[in-house]
């Protein structure tokens, strides 16, 4: 294909790491790529926390505004930064195959120990880190730490905290592994929707050859059976990046397994469900769950949230 595909990336190091590694797929496939740097609204406002910014399109809003304009060709997320419901005229047409999802604990100290019997101080801007802590570590105090990792790293250093919580697949793609001190279990602090692929999104009046050709180069079926349940569950249950909600599916044979829930943001409640299905059937089952959620008290915390958050 001669057309070069621009794509669309925010300009911190993981991001630009994500953005050569999809131009790395395509030129394996004699695609021709060039990347556009757009700087996002949550790059932007780093003096305030997410769930301030508000909890649509924090780090989309502009690249989607170059995908409506025809500046780039596809932008390049992280599958848990975007937003559960799209704009009508954009659709994501490929995810990558899913890293490690578990969330991780990382210090200079690799002695470091996750003890409620210490006075330990962790640093992490997600909500439902925040909120996951408070339930099952009520004494354990956090502090916001915004910023691209390095950024992170270098608040952590000057002692801000003494580990922050963290994606595996972005310490992991920043070759930070070495200060990993702790793996989080999924079954307790259950991952964002998406959370360990890369989301490529596009206008829906791209090129249908350019579509399939891309889709081709890119896209993993099992990672994406699992989060289409994922981000099903997150547009029914009408949670953004501010409401500390869950997900992880997986794919076993022909059967799609979700686990899901939300927990409140002082920590006290939480709801978990989990179902399977046909794998085929991710946005049905997403839907069924997102609906025992809300009915067995998930409507309450959601109303609850929405109010604090305002």
């Amino acid at each position: 294909m001669e057309r070069i595909i621009k794509i669309g990336t925010r300009g911190s190091k993981l991001a630009l790491w994500q953005a050569n590694f999809i131009a790395d797929k395509l030129k394996t496939q004699g695609i021709q790529s060039q990347l556009v740097t757009i700087e996002t609204t949550g790059d932007k406002m780093l003096h305030k926390s997410i769930a301030k910014l508000g909890s649509k399109g924090v780090f989309t809003e502009e690249l989607e505004i170059q995908l409506h304009s025809g500046a780039i060709d596809i932008a390049v997320h992280s599958a848990k930064d975007l937003q559960a419901q799209l704009p009508s005229d954009l659709e994501i047409i490929a995810f990558t195959e899913r890293e490690k999802v578990n969330d991780v604990l990382v210090s200079f100290n690799k002695y470091f120990t996750f003890d409620e019997s210490q006075k330990v101080v962790l640093g992490t801007s997600s909500t439902r880190r925040i909120a996951m802590i408070r339930h099952y570590f009520p004494k354990v105090k956090t502090v916001d730490a915004r910023g691209n990792l390095q950024t992170r790293m270098r608040k952590m250093e000057e002692g801000l905290c003494d580990a922050l919580v963290l994606a595996y697949a972005g310490v992991h793609r920043m070759e930070m592994e070495n200060y990993i001190v702790q793996h989080l279990s999924t079954e307790t602090f259950t991952p964002a929707a998406g959370q360990g692929s890369i989301a490529i999104e596009a206008s829906t009046s791209l090129d249908r050859e350019v579509k399939q050709i891309i889709r081709e180069a890119i896209n993993h079926y099992p990672t994406e059976y699992q989060i289409i349940a994922e981000r099903a569950y997150l547009k029914h249950l009408q949670g953004g990046c501010s409401v500390p909600a869950f997900a992880l599916a997986e794919v076993n044979g022909d059967q799609l397994k979700l686990h899901c829930g939300i927990i409140s943001l002082n920590g006290r409640d939480i709801i978990r469900e989990e179902a399977a299905m046909d794998k085929d059937e991710g946005e049905k089952l997403g839907e069924i769950l997102a609906k025992r959620v809300l009915e067995n008290g998930g409507e309450k915390i959601l109303n609850d949230i929405k109010k604090q958050i305002g």
